[in-house]
């Protein structure tokens, strides 16, 4: 590595030194606020750091990975989404644990993975960022031990991992047998000579996807999501359905443009199938469900159903509107998980609808907030998720997807249903005053809540502010991933 490369991964060393400070100081003297602090100081360097790096781009670190506008976007958002998360952890591990540093060197790591998964212009590269984010999870969903169905999540998310990765090194194996090459641009150049609709190529790819199908949680990959949401703690919960995701689809979009995947007829048609079972899986299971974390889990499978519609779509329109989309999409996820959060008594997480039965009689202003989530998940307008699905659907019209958008806006329909079951026991009056609840929220987590419902409805007014930026980082990746 050249020092105009140490230079250009500044951020990534920070958040990895800044997990070696952490741990250096859990070693020295426990400290649950000074493990807090440092980490949300060492996600905050990283983010000034990588403001300092837009010169000078696209700069390619060897053939592993490319440092580009796109990158510099949503390892941003990565970044902002990560301190979200442990600025509302803290309360929640203060009452549930009595060892909490070691959570923090978790999430920290978890973000180095996601953020090496942005950068990644090379299968090594991919399937490193992608340990380093698993390994980290495993733990991080079973990090209340003494919870058995913590336990039992942590040990399906581990034997179902280990399966997608064994998918993922298969079909990676494959697609060098054929290509003589692992670089995602240089595959791109080798397309033309291997075509992808060629068996050992679509194989190869098929099963890669495979492997990207079980992190996003789509159809037919889905099965762990529901028990995994319910057994992890609400905060951990928060940062798969975010922030492990949205690295996963970015790298997707990456991955597929630059070797040139997304031309294939074949692969697109694979995605259209994933994408409508994805839309009816998750909105029709999400319906007959009564946990909320398990409805906010099938909810985000059908999620990501629409967000394949504007990935087929492709060209800039189809990544602008998946990006802007996704800021939405964590915006509204963080804040639901955040309000379960900090409800949370101790030992106990408010994850059934009869918990929330009430709730605006005791805690109007926490109510309000998760309602405003809600709407904005269910796609109501003045808030960041209908401008998310408008854009999304104009992406498919553009690209005459027309069965894929009309599927998408039934499905929303049907997302309706179950979102309002949640809103209606929050205003019910029957019960108002019998549940409990914790005798006061922590400040830390409230106003995370409160900035996160200043953006949602900020964006769902105003939605050029961000559009803007968007347009800027994210157009043209197909293009620059090629350079």
């Amino acid at each position: 590595m050249t020092g105009s490369d140490i230079i250009t991964l500044l951020p990534l060393i920070i958040l990895a030194g800044g997990t070696i400070v952490v741990m250096l100081a859990i070693a020295v003297k426990r400290n649950h606020a000074l493990s807090a602090v440092l980490s949300l100081i060492t996600l905050g360097a990283s983010f000034i750091a990588l403001l300092q790096s837009f010169p000078g781009l696209p700069y390619h670190i060897g053939v592993m990975a490319i440092w580009d506008n796109y990158a510099i976007f949503y390892i941003g958002l990565i970044l902002v989404s990560s301190f979200v998360v442990i600025a509302y952890s803290f309360g929640y591990l203060a009452k549930n644990h009595d060892r909490p540093e070691e959570y923090y060197i978790l999430v920290l790591l978890a973000t180095l993975g996601t953020s090496v998964l942005v950068i990644s212009n090379h299968f090594i590269t991919l399937f490193l960022g992608l340990e380093i984010l698993s390994v980290s999870l495993y733990t991080l969903i079973s990090y209340t031990k003494d919870q058995l169905r913590c336990i039992e999540a942590g040990l399906k998310y581990l034997i179902l991992a280990a399966l997608s990765s064994a998918f993922l090194l298969f079909g990676i194996a494959l697609i060098y047998a054929q290509t003589g090459t692992m670089n995602f641009r240089e595959i791109g150049y080798m397309a033309g000579k291997f075509s992808w609709d060629d068996i050992i190529m679509l194989a190869g790819i098929s099963t890669v996807i495979v492997g990207f199908g079980f992190k996003l949680a789509v159809v037919p990959f889905h099965m762990w999501t529901p028990d995994v949401y319910e057994g992890a703690p609400a905060p951990v919960a928060g940062f798969i359905a975010t922030i492990s995701k949205g690295a996963m689809f970015a790298l997707l979009f990456r991955l597929f443009l630059a070797t040139n995947a997304h031309a294939s007829s074949s692969i697109m048609a694979i995605f259209a199938v994933i994408a409508i079972a994805s839309m009816f899986v998750g909105n029709i299971l999400a319906l007959l469900q009564n946990n909320v974390k398990r409805i906010l889990a099938y909810s985000s499978i059908a999620h990501l159903g629409y967000l394949l519609v504007a990935f087929i779509a492709g060209k800039d329109y189809g990544i602008q509107a998946a990006s802007f989309y996704l800021v939405a999409y964590f915006i509204t996820t963080l804040g639901a998980f955040g309000v379960i959060t900090v409800l949370t008594e101790e030992k106990r997480e408010p994850d059934m609808i009869e918990d929330y039965e009430g709730l605006f009689w005791r805690r109007p202003w926490i109510s309000l907030i998760l309602a405003a989530m809600l709407f904005s998940l269910a796609g109501i307008p003045l808030t960041a998720g209908f401008i998310g699905k408008f854009y999304v659907v104009t992406a498919g019209v553009q690209s005459t997807l027309w069965l894929l958008v009309i599927i998408l806006v039934v499905n929303s329909t049907i997302g309706l249903f179950y979102y309002l079951r949640i809103i209606v026991a929050m205003f019910s009056k029957e019960t108002a005053g019998e549940k409990g609840g914790p005798a006061y929220l922590p400040l830390g987590g409230s106003i995370v809540l409160a900035v996160l419902l200043i953006l949602l409805i900020w964006f769902g007014i105003f939605p050029s502010d961000i559009m803007i930026i968007i347009q800027k980082l994210v157009t043209g990746l197909g293009y620059a991933s090629l350079m």
